[in-house]
């Protein structure tokens, strides 16, 4: 086989997955040159960073998020630990997935069989595949880079803490790619790398607030990071480590593929289970018992993140803020973080983000089953359009509110653990206030599925991320009004430090039932369209 079908191979595996990877990307871009030029903007005096330093650097709440900090006097070493520390935690994620889409999803759907059984042989399919997943580590770390630069970090240094920040791409690509050889199906290989995944993440947290156990930072690829310490004493020889251990799995990925059936896992359960009819009652029934599991992990990871928010928001508003923060904060919808209940609201609003991206995912879902051809058997029943797609929207908007009331709980929780003084009943309230502008993005995503299937995944999760960025650009920038309530996201109240925007929140619901219906109505008189 020639080196260019080899090439073509792994473009296409980079291609495939080019929406998530400019997703994670765009996202890289932004933290990347946030974090330096708020800094700047923040605390631009020896003494406001002085009193920064005071109120976060011993604050073992605010470690759950980013980290050990070294350095907090310098802009650089501030950024190395807001965008190192949290960034580092999304690279792993997103090497975790792009090992299940490249490897286990190809093998699901019958293409890797295609190619194997004639054309390609088993290896070079293998390398090429791997190849077009590292293309996308190698973007990451493009995107992280830029975004220091544009926030006037000094190149070289730059460019160290980028390849810190997606170092734990690789050893996650890595053990996603034994995953998949492992498992039976793309679901099971994300299981086990979702938990390998929160294994690393427990054993970074631990350490990172805990003194007397700091050796169980070299235990995880998360630690690496945090040791390889960009701009704070560099310690370059750290890197051996994720590469050692990616090098590692990636050879023992593929030796494990070389020796299999294809189409099949190594932990393949017999062909013989036991007759389980719970979640077999009705459409609807069905997606959701084949959503629990992502429910749950959604519901998990919110609700740690809404509790941590409440945990530490007591020590954020009783830090020393800047006046050029409070000036910032006051364009953006008019926010205050000198009281908890000014942090959590602000707070809340990047809970609407993850909740309308929660529904994109459903959508995605949805279309992923029609793409997959078990659509049709399921309406070869006596199963109509419009009750399959309704029941999916329904189960969709349900898991919108259950996620908006747990992190409001949650939230709630973590503020009464240090004495904030928020009511429950403000904290539901909170909650609930992420629910409309959800479910309009639902609706929408929903529409556009039924419009133009092929690309509604990618329109649907880039309208959400748009109208998110273009709510902090047009804040910051002192954009008309007009264009500025363009976004949803300029509609939703920040709860609890301002009232529930009621009649915007009704008009959004007003808007998301009549796309839906319109959903419902174009999907019913289109053909399915495969893959």
């Amino acid at each position: 086989m020639s080196a260019g079908a080899g090439f073509a191979l792994a473009r296409r595996s980079f291609s495939d997955a080019r929406g998530r990877t400019t997703g994670f990307a765009l996202l890289f871009v932004l933290v990347a040159y946030g974090q330096p030029a708020a800094y700047r903007s923040d605390y631009p005096t020896l003494s406001d960073r002085l009193g920064f330093v005071h109120a976060f650097a011993g604050n073992a709440s605010v470690r759950l998020f980013y980290g050990r900090p070294l350095d907090l006097l310098s802009v650089g070493g501030y950024s190395a630990w807001r965008v190192g520390g949290i960034l580092a935690i999304f690279s792993a994620a997103w090497g975790m997935l792009a090992a299940a889409r490249a490897l286990r999803a190809e093998e699901d759907s019958g293409r890797t069989e295609l190619l194997a059984s004639a054309l390609v042989s088993r290896r070079r399919l293998y390398v090429s595949t791997v190849c077009g997943c590292l293309a996308g580590v190698l973007v990451l770390w493009v995107a992280v880079l830029a975004g220091l630069l544009a926030g006037g970090l000094p190149a070289g240094e730059s460019a160290y803490l980028a390849l810190a920040t997606v170092a734990p791409a690789t050893v996650f690509l890595g053990l996603g790619a034994l995953a998949c050889q492992l498992a039976s199906s793309r679901r099971l290989a994300l299981e086990l790398t979702g938990g390998a995944l929160l294994v690393a993440l427990v054993l970074r947290v631990v350490p990172d607030t805990s003194s007397s156990l700091g050796w169980l930072r070299w235990l995880t690829p998360l630690g690496w990071s945090e040791e390889l310490r960009a701009f704070a004493g560099p310690h370059p020889a750290v890197i051996a480590l994720p590469v050692a251990l990616s090098l590692a799995t990636l050879a023992g990925a593929a030796a494990l593929w070389l020796g299999r059936d294809v189409g099949r896992g190594l932990l393949s359960v017999g062909d013989v289970a036991p007759v389980r009819p719970r979640g077999l009652s009705s459409p609807t029934a069905l997606a959701l018992r084949e959503e629990r599991w992502s429910l749950a992990g959604w519901m998990l990871g919110s609700g740690s993140f809404a509790f941590i928010i409440g945990l530490i928001s007591t020590s954020i508003s009783s830090a020393g803020i800047s006046s050029s923060l409070r000036r910032q904060l006051s364009a953006f919808g008019g926010a205050s973080i000198t009281r908890p209940a000014g942090y959590i609201g602000l707070s809340f609003l990047f809970f609407v983000l993850a909740f309308s991206l929660f529904a994109c995912a459903q959508v995605a879902s949805a279309r992923h089953e029609e793409a997959e051809e078990r659509l049709a058997v399921i309406l070869a029943l006596p199963v109509s359009r419009a009750r399959w797609l309704g029941g999916r929207l329904a189960l969709a908007a349900a898991g919108v509110v259950a996620l908006s009331l747990f992190a409001g709980l949650l939230a709630w929780a973590g503020a009464a653990v240090q004495h904030a003084g928020i009511p429950l009943g403000t904290m539901i309230e909170a909650g609930l206030n992420c629910a409309p502008a959800a479910m309009l993005f639902l609706a929408l995503a929903a529409l556009v599925y039924a419009l133009l299937p092929r690309a509604s995944t990618a329109i649907a999760f880039a309208v959400v991320s748009v109208s998110f960025v273009w709510q902090l650009l047009s804040s910051i920038v002192g954009a008309p009004r007009w264009l500025r309530e363009l976004s949803p996201f300029e509609h939703v109240g920040l709860v609890p430090a301002q009232p529930l925007k009621g009649a915007a929140a009704a008009a959004m619901i007003g808007l998301a039932l009549c796309a839906a219906a319109g959903a419902v109505w174009a999907f019913s008189r289109r053909d399915l369209v495969g893959a």
